[in-house]
C-alpha cells in the first residue's frame, strides 16, 4: 500500500453524508437549470454561487414557427411525413468568444447555434413532428408527452410548428449589456443528427431593453422589498440583527426568499418577439437544382442558356426561410447590495429516508469539524444519456471544496453487466500494449462526458481574489460513484485541473484559461501562453463500496500518486459488499492474470450483527461485544486485502491442501529414515489408510479445487463471496443503511434509519432479542425502500 497519512475517520465520515447525499436528484422544475445541447445540464442549487458566475436569467418560451420548407430527405419524410420536424434552439453569445460574433455578423452561411464554441449551454424546444397534427398532439399531452405539432404547408404559405404549452427553458447571462441571443431553426431526424434550417441572432439588449444593468440596480431593492411586504414575507427574508462579537448591526437575507420575489416581481410575463432567420447553412446536394438551371436555360436560349443555367444553379443556394415566435423574460440575479451576510447552512442527510448522516457527524465530530456553519451546495452537474452526475460542495470560511460524484441507483447492473471492456486511459495510448494503463470503458464514457465542464464549474467555486492553490479539494462517490471519484482524482492529480478537455488524451487540449476566461472574470482576458492548470492546495479522496475501476498498470499510477498529488485515498468497504469484487475477469483462475484491481488501501467496517458473541455466565446468551471495528490494509496488520482476488494459483502439494495432507500422513508413516521405521506392516498401511480415508471424508470444494493448483483460501474467498451474491446479502451489503451502521459503529454510535443516535455503551447492557428488535424498528417508507431494490436485485441474481 502506498505511504500516506493515517485514515482519519472524522473525514471519511463528513465524506460519507455527501457521498449519499448525492442520490438527491435536483427539482426538475427549477429555474437555475442550465440546459446544454449535447445533454450536459448544470442545476445551480445557491444563488450566491450562481451570483459568481452569471448576472441574470432569461427564460425562453418557444411559441411558434413558420414559413419552415417541407422535408428534401426522401427517406425522412417516408418516417415522419413530408414537412420540416422542426426544433428552436436557443444560445447567448458574450465575453471573451470573439471568435462567435465575427462568424454571426461577418459570415453569411453558417449553422448557427452548431456553429458556435464559446457557448456553455444551449436550450432546446421539443420537436414538432410533421406527421404529428393538433389532434394527435392533444392525445400526446393527456398521455404526458409534448403537445407540439405541426401545420402542413400550402400554396404560398409555407409550413408551421406550434409549440402549444411547451415548458420554457433558461439561459444565464454574465453580461447582459452585451449579450447576443442567437436562436436556429432545427430540422430534426428520426435517423442521423438532422440539419439547421435558418438562424438569426439580436442584442439581447434589443429585444429586452431592460437588461440594462444600470436601471436594473436602481429598480430592483424597492421592487423586491414591495414583492415581500404584499406576500407578508418581508420579516422572515430581511432582518436585522447585532452581532454579538462586533456589537454592530448586520442584515440576514433568506436568498431563496429574494429569488422567489424577484421572480415574481421582475420582468411581469416576459416579451413576446417575432424574429426572422437571415442565414442559413450553405447547400450540400446541388445537383436536382443545377438540373433545373440546365433545362430552364436550354428552353431559353437553347445550349447556351443551358450553360448558363447550369452555372446560375450551382452558384444559387435560395432564399432563408423561417420566423419564430417565441417569449423572452430577464431575471436579474441579486446583485453585490443584496448579499448575504449569514449563509443558510445546508443539512446533509442522505439519500433513504429516516437516515441522518448530519446528526452523526455532529455527534462524533465536536472541535473538529471539518466545516462550520457556511457548507454550501452549489450546484450539480448532471448528463442526460451516460447519467453520470456530480455535486460541488463548498466552504468560503474554510476554503474548502467538495466533489460528491453518485453511484448507479440499480447497484445490480454493477453485477450483471457482462463488459468488462478496457480503454485506454489517455484517449490515443496503445490498449494492446500490456504496460498501458487502461479503465472500464463504461466508467471512462461516463465521466468524460462530464470532466471538462465539471473542473470549470470548480475553478469558479473559489472566492473573488482567490485562487484554487489556496483551497483544500474533498472528493467522494458510493457505488459506480466512488469508480468515478477515483478516476478524476488520478487526473487532476497528474495533470491539474486542467479544463481545456475532458478526461487524458495524446492530443493537445485546448487553452484551459481561454475556455473559461469569461465565465470566471465577466471579460477578456489576454494571455499568451496559457499558464500550467492549477492545483488544489491539498487533494484527497474517500469512497465507498466502489467497483475495481481499471487494469494493474491503472492501479500502480494512481498508488504511485499518492504522496505525489493525491494526499490521501482510502476506499471504504462494508462487511461482504458484493460490488467491490467486481467488475471479473474470465481469465483469473486459469492465469492468476487480475484483469481488474483496486486502487490504494481498503478500510473494511462491520455492522451491529457482527459484534454479537457468547459472554461468560450461566446462561450463555448472546450480547453485544465491541470488538475490531475498523481494519485498514496496510495499518491494522498484514492480512491481506478480502476484497482482492490476490494469487489464484498455489503448490498443489502445498500444506493444507488435499494432496499436501496426504502426502504429509504418508511421509509421518514412512518413519524418519531408521531401518526400522521404513519396514512394511500391515499394521502401518491400515493406520495409514484410515486416516487418507478420513481426510478424504471431509473432502470440500476447497480441496477439489487445489489439486489443480487453485489457493484454498481464494477459493474460499470465492464460495463465500458466491454464497452472499446468491443469498442477497452481498448486495444489501452495499445499501446505504448498511454503510451507516458501520460508520456508526466506528465512531461509537447505534446508527439505525429512522432512530436516534445510540452509544453502543448502551447496547452491552442488552440482549439479543433487544437488539434485533431495534434493527427491526425502520420507518415503513425506508423498508418499503429496501424491499424494493433487494427484490430488484435478487431478481437478476441468476444473471451473474
Amino acid at each position: 500500500t502506498p505511504e500516506q497519512p493515517p485514515f482519519n475517520l472524522n473525514t471519511a465520515l463528513f465524506l460519507a453524508g455527501l457521498a449519499f447525499d448525492a442520490y438527491t436528484e435536483p427539482p426538475p422544475d427549477s429555474s437555475r437549470w442550465e440546459r446544454g445541447s449535447s445533454g450536459l445540464n448544470v442545476a445551480f442549487l445557491s444563488t450566491a454561487y450562481t451570483r459568481s458566475l452569471y448576472k441574470g436569467i432569461i427564460e425562453v418560451t418557444p411559441i411558434r414557427a413558420s414559413d419552415l420548407p417541407d422535408e428534401d430527405d426522401t427517406a425522412e419524410s417516408l418516417l415522419t411525413g413530408g414537412g420540416t420536424d422542426a426544433a428552436l434552439l436557443v444560445s447567448v453569445v458574450e465575453g471573451a468568444w470573439t471568435e462567435d460574433v465575427e462568424k454571426l455578423e461577418k459570415e453569411q452561411f453558417h449553422n448557427g447555434v452548431l456553429d458556435l464554441r464559446g457557448c456553455a449551454h444551449v436550450g432546446r424546444s421539443s420537436t414538432a413532428w410533421s406527421n404529428v397534427d393538433e389532434k394527435k398532439a392533444k392525445k400526446n399531452k393527456e398521455k404526458g408527452g409534448s403537445g407540439a405539432y405541426h401545420i402542413k404547408s400550402s400554396w404560398g404559405r409555407g409550413g408551421e410548428a406550434v409549440w402549444e404549452d411547451d415548458p420554457p427553458f433558461y439561459l444565464y447571462v454574465q453580461d447582459p449589456e452585451n449579450a447576443r441571443i442567437v436562436l436556429t431553426l432545427f430540422d430534426d431526424d428520426v435517423v442521423g443528427g438532422g440539419s439547421p434550417i435558418g438562424s438569426a441572432h439580436k442584442k439581447l439588449t434589443e429585444l429586452l431593453p431592460s437588461t440594462n444593468l444600470g436601471a436594473t440596480v436602481s429598480m430592483m431593492k424597492d421592487q423586491v422589498i414591495q414583492q415581500l411586504a404584499k406576500s407578508g414575507k418581508l420579516k422572515d427574508a430581511i432582518r436585522v440583527r447585532v452581532n454579538e462579537v462586533t456589537g454592530e448591526e448586520e442584515t440576514i437575507i433568506d436568498e431563496d426568499m429574494v429569488m422567489q420575489a424577484i421572480n415574481e416581481s421582475y420582468g411581469g410575463a416576459g416579451t413576446v418577439n417575432k424574429i426572422k432567420m437571415t442565414s442559413k447553412p450553405r447547400k450540400k446536394d446541388k445537383g436536382g437544382q443545377r438540373a433545373m438551371g440546365i433545362a430552364a436555360g436550354a428552353m431559353i436560349a437553347g445550349p447556351a442558356g443551358a450553360a448558363v443555367g447550369g452555372i446560375l444553379g450551382s452558384i444559387y443556394e435560395g432564399q432563408v426561410r423561417g420566423q419564430v415566435e417565441v417569449k423572452l423574460k430577464y431575471t436579474p440575479i441579486p446583485p453585490g447590495d443584496l448579499r448575504l451576510k449569514e449563509r443558510n447552512r445546508y443539512e446533509v442527510k442522505g439519500g433513504l429516508p429516516g437516515i441522518e448522516w448530519g446528526q452523526l457527524y455532529e455527534k462524533t465530530s465536536s472541535g473538529s469539524r471539518l466545516v462550520d456553519d457556511d457548507l454550501e451546495f452549489c450546484c450539480a452537474v448532471l448528463h442526460d444519456s451516460t447519467g453520470c452526475s456530480c455535486a460541488i460542495y463548498r466552504s468560503l470560511e474554510k476554503r474548502l471544496i467538495c466533489l460528491s460524484f453518485r453511484g448507479t441507483c440499480a447497484p445490480i447492473d454493477l453485477v450483471t453487466d457482462a463488459s468488462i471492456a478496457q480503454s485506454a486511459w489517455v484517449e490515443g495510448e496503445d490498449v494492446e500494449d500490456p504496460n498501458t494503463a487502461k479503465i472500464h470503458t463504461g466508467f471512462r464514457k461516463s465521466l468524460n462526458s462530464i470532466s471538462r465542464r465539471l473542473k470549470e464549474l470548480m475553478l469558479a467555486a473559489v472566492a473573488p481574489g482567490e485562487d484554487l492553490s489556496d483551497y483544500d479539494v474533498l472528493v467522494t462517490g458510493h457505488s459506480l460513484g466512488g469508480a468515478l471519484a477515483t478516476s478524476f482524482v488520478m487526473d487532476v492529480a497528474e495533470y491539474g485541473m486542467d479544463a481545456g478537455r475532458g478526461l487524458p488524451q495524446l492530443e493537445p487540449s485546448e487553452p484551459w484559461w481561454s475556455s473559461i476566461a469569461s465565465t470566471i472574470t465577466g471579460k477578456k482576458v489576454q494571455i499568451g501562453a496559457p499558464p500550467p492548470p492549477p492545483r488544489p492546495k491539498s487533494l484527497k479522496m474517500y469512497n465507498f463500496g466502489s467497483p475495481r475501476v481499471g487494469n494493474d498498470a491503472f492501479c500502480r499510477k494512481f498508488d504511485s500518486l499518492v504522496g505525489n498529488g493525491i494526499d490521501e485515498a482510502y476506499r471504504i468497504v462494508n462487511d461482504q459488499d458484493a460490488v467491490t469484487r467486481f467488475p471479473r475477469t474470465v481469465n483469473a483462475l486459469a492465469f492468476g492474470n487480475i484483469g481488474y484491481d483496486h486502487c490504494g488501501p481498503t478500510v473494511l467496517i462491520t455492522e451491529i450483527e457482527n459484534q454479537l458473541s457468547k459472554r461468560d455466565g450461566n446462561d450463555g446468551a448472546l450480547k453485544f461485544q465491541q470488538s475490531e471495528m475498523l481494519w485498514i490494509e496496510g495499518e491494522t496488520n498484514d492480512a491481506a486485502c478480502p476484497v482482492r482476488d490476490g494469487e489464484a494459483l498455489s503448490d498443489p502439494l502445498g500444506s493444507g491442501s488435499l494432496l499436501g495432507d496426504i502426502t504429509d500422513i504418508v511421509g509421518t508413516f514412512q518413519g524418519k529414515g531408521e531401518e526400522e521405521d521404513k519396514s512394511f506392516s500391515f499394521s502401518k498401511l491400515s493406520n495409514m489408510a484410515e486416516k487418507v480415508t478420513g481426510r478424504l471424508q471431509k473432502l470440500n470444494v476447497e480441496d477439489v479445487a487445489s489439486i489443480v493448483g487453485i489457493d484454498k483460501k481464494f477459493t474460499q474467498r470465492e464460495m463465500k463471496f458466491l454464497q452472499s451474491i446468491f443469498s442477497g446479502e452481498g448486495l444489501m451489503h452495499h445499501m446505504e443503511d448498511r454503510y451507516y451502521q458501520g460508520m456508526g459503529m466506528c465512531s461509537g454510535y447505534a446508527a439505525l434509519p429512522g432512530q436516534e443516535l445510540r452509544p453502543l455503551e448502551e447496547l452491552e447492557g442488552m440482549d439479543v432479542s433487544e437488539i434485533e428488535e431495534a434493527i427491526n424498528e425502520i420507518g415503513s417508507d425506508t423498508m418499503s425502500s429496501y424491499e424494493e431494490q433487494l427484490k430488484l436485485w435478487t431478481e437478476n441474481v441468476p444473471q451473474v
